[in-house]
């Protein structure tokens, strides 16, 4: 085998060790977030590295099941959640 196959295997293996270990990582803090929008309403769990992470994904993955469009996610990700929990893990 080349030298140049050697090295790219062993870039792409490093590679693919950080995604994994990346993917591994638990977050410190847990948010639950329930979103009413157009008369319909999901809740959502979520774990990131700080609240305010967690919280915009938690309301990103609920307005996803509830909104259709650019539109209306963007209305619905700026509503008020109904229920926002957020703590430690």
């Amino acid at each position: 085998m080349k030298r140049t196959s050697w090295v790219t295997a062993i870039v792409l293996a490093a590679i693919v060790g950080i995604v994994v270990w990346s993917s591994f990582r638990v977050g410190g803090v847990r948010c639950e977030v329930c979103v009413t929008f157009a008369g319909r309403e999901a809740c959502r769990a979520v774990d990131g590295n700080s609240e305010p992470e967690a919280r915009q994904a938690a309301v990103t993955n609920a307005c996803a099941q509830l909104a259709a469009g650019v539109t209306d996610t963007m209305a619905c990700e700026r509503t008020p959640p109904t229920k926002l929990t957020c703590g430690p893990q």
